[in-house]
């Protein structure tokens, strides 16, 4: 299983704050403790499904390695201070195959 090299994350990665999803309360959704995460950031304009299988247009999409967790509806803030909310996250194992194994992260 082969992730994304390391020099990829080094060179070309940005450090995203990303507060989990916990639930929802009666004042609207509660998040974990923020913790830094460093990810391959595009950010591009896409028409993507969410997991509850609803069409919306996403504006980011952050590529972390395996075993990286991000809870659908977590709030994430970009480098350049945009907050935004995850919604849909995708594991990309490749297992054996010579590919780099990643979590794809959607974000709005």
């Amino acid at each position: 299983m082969a992730g994304i090299p390391g020099w990829i994350l080094t060179a070309a990665g940005v450090d995203l704050v990303v507060e989990p999803y916990i639930g929802h309360a009666a004042h609207g959704p509660v998040y974990g403790p923020a913790t830094r995460v460093r990810v391959v950031l595009d950010e591009a304009r896409r028409l993507v499904r969410t997991d509850a299988g609803e069409e919306t247009v996403s504006s980011a999409t952050a590529y972390a390695p395996l075993g990286v967790e991000v809870p659908v509806g977590s709030r994430v803030t970009l480098p350049s201070g945009r907050t935004s909310t995850v919604l849909a996250v995708h594991r990309r194992d490749g297992g054996a195959l010579p590919v780099p194994s990643h979590v794809e992260v959607v974000l709005t």
